[in-house]
């Protein structure tokens, strides 16, 4: 566990007590004795250095101490906290969908958005994508990755609701950008070439599901101003483009410095 994600803030006196399946984890898993340091992510997004000041067998609670002047931040490097990543997922099936949102959470992703799309399994529109299940999912994965980011996810929408979402966000916040991975080599374009026209501080990614993104759709995500990226890799499954995706784009992102963009 990189961190240890909290719902609540420290007391007056710089405690907080751990209970119930936080508690076995950190006594059978971890082991935390008296003594031992942890770091917390606060509620506020900051993050916090703790040392373990009581270990209480009888009631099964585990007590940490805030250390003093030991403020860690609420940020990760800079380069990857000022960027704000959407992950737009047409609905997989359930198992994949779990790796997805955990893979994304490891990521950085924000926002998680399920898409009701031509391809999408059977019954996604009941599916509850706020289920404690997932959120489960999504808090244990920024423990182990130690992520600084706040990972939402929305319940399920119809593409056509999706892309108006983008537009509301593009709205309010300056210098974005959309991509969407389509397996088709047409009318599309690389994502370096895409990222590198303007500055970018809110991302957005479309996905498709088993199967893809029906021609449809991507008319609907480009009129929406999603910029059709093809890349030349094998193909992938739903959930390793998704993955891939993501990664390709955090780093075409950031390290566009680095490289020249030629016309």
């Amino acid at each position: 566990m990189r961190q240890y994600v909290s719902d609540c803030a420290p007391d007056r006196k710089g405690l907080l007590t751990i209970r119930g399946k936080d508690y076995r984890y950190m006594r059978q898993v971890l082991r935390l004795v008296v003594g031992d340091m942890l770091q917390v992510r606060l509620p506020d997004g900051g993050l916090q250095n703790t040392t373990v000041c009581q270990v209480n067998e009888s009631e099964r609670a585990i007590v940490l101490q805030v250390c003093a002047d030991t403020f860690v931040g609420k940020k990760q490097p800079q380069d990857v906290a000022d960027l704000d990543i959407w992950l737009f997922q047409f609905v997989a099936k359930g198992a994949k969908m779990d790796t997805i949102v955990r893979q994304a959470t490891e990521c950085g992703v924000s926002t998680i958005v399920p898409v009701l799309g031509a391809y999408s399994q059977a019954g996604g529109s009941e599916k509850n994508f706020k289920s404690d299940r997932l959120l489960r999912i999504i808090r244990e994965a920024r423990q182990q990755s130690g992520s600084a980011t706040d990972t939402h996810i929305l319940d399920a929408m119809p593409l056509e609701q999706a892309i108006s979402l983008w537009r509301e966000q593009c709205a309010s916040v300056e210098e974005t950008f959309a991509a969407v991975l389509y397996e088709r080599r047409e009318d599309t374009e690389t994502l370096h070439r895409a990222v590198c026209k303007k500055e970018i501080r809110c991302a957005a990614l479309a996905v498709g599901a088993e199967g893809g993104i029906s021609p449809e759709e991507i008319a609907l995500l480009r009129q929406g101003g999603f910029v059709p990226v093809h890349f030349k890799t094998n193909i992938l499954r739903c959930e390793t483009a998704a993955l891939y995706g993501i990664a390709a784009l955090q780093n075409a992102i950031t390290e566009r410095g680095i490289w020249q963009c030629k016309e």
